[in-house]
């Protein structure tokens, strides 16, 4: 059984009356320098600077072919539908995420031990890592709802208790993400800065915001600053590219109206020196299988 840690100092306060603005109080890159790894020095400083690095090739055709089969067999066996850990689109009713897909699946468990993936996660966070969270995201086209702006830091701070910004997550194409059919957009520096949305959280607001996000979103006015200062890149890439992204990004992605699905596997790599407390800024923290409480190092 896993025993929760006590509580420490809230270095980045949120969910209060106000909005906040706060300067990172963490690094970014962990590791010390020339710290053995699969990340060049030239890439670990574009990742300190941008707060995310992309990769053309994680892996290859008959990898994402295999990773692909594997997802619309889940998405398509009932019971995992009848799981609480399957998300189910408003709207169409068709399956939008799949979570902790590291237990249901020994394909994608595997693909989380992999030296490419978890190799990396050691290298950014200097130290072993576990995976807080998991899960395949399926976006299939004629109107997939989008992901609002949203630092991940902010809700895994608030609602799932991680004390600091120690945590880093992959999204790997599973299909080919072109500029229309909502793919990831990141606004590149906006990491350094931790923006504390205001309002209360919500009892159980993982049930709607993971569907709808509301609680944990900016002001409009802060998202034209942070755009008006950083830009916005939108990623785009073959199935089988990979955009590693830093936790406190400001990111979003828009609605699918194409043809064209966009499918990704989504793994959040957290530092087992940064292990969950309680909830900073929530009643109780979130299932276990949207913020782990397993701190066991992925080997």
């Amino acid at each position: 059984m896993t025993v929760t840690p006590e509580k420490t100092d809230d270095l980045y306060p949120s969910r209060g009356a106000t909005e906040v603005s706060i300067p990172r109080r963490d690094p970014v890159v962990w590791s010390e320098p020339g710290a053995p790894g699969p990340i060049t020095a030239s890439d670990l400083a574009g990742f300190e600077r941008d707060g995310f690095l992309a990769i053309d090739e994680l892996i290859g055709p008959d990898e994402v072919a295999v990773y692909r089969r594997e997802l619309d067999r889940l998405i398509n066996d009932p019971q995992v539908r009848a799981d609480d850990r399957s998300i189910i689109e408003p709207q169409s009713q068709e399956i939008r995420s799949v979570f902790e897909i590291h237990r249901l699946s020994q394909v994608f468990a595997d693909l989380v031990r992999d030296e490419r993936v978890v190799g990396r996660a050691r290298q950014i966070l200097g130290s072993e890592v576990y995976v807080h969270q998991s899960r395949i995201n399926v976006k299939p086209g004629f109107g997939a709802s989008g992901f609002y702006w949203h630092s991940d830091f902010e809700t895994w701070h608030a609602e799932d208790g991680l004390p600091n910004m120690r945590t880093v997550s992959v999204s790997i194409a599973l299909t080919e993400n072109f500029d229309t059919n909502g793919g990831l957009m990141i606004m590149p520096g906006s990491h350094k800065t931790f923006l504390g949305c205001a309002g209360a959280t919500p009892q159980d607001n993982y049930k709607k915001s993971l569907q709808m996000q509301d609680a944990g979103t900016p002001s409009d006015e802060a998202l034209t600053g942070f755009a008006e200062k950083h830009g916005i890149k939108l990623f785009t890439g073959r199935a089988g590219s990979a955009t590693w992204f830093d936790c406190n990004c400001m990111h979003g992605s828009g609605d699918n109206i194409t043809p064209f699905p966009r499918s990704n596997v989504f793994i959040v790599f957290n530092s087992v020196e940064n292990e969950a407390v309680a909830p900073f800024a929530a009643p109780v923290p979130r299932p276990d299988y949207i913020g782990a409480r397993d701190f066991t190092p992925v080997r």
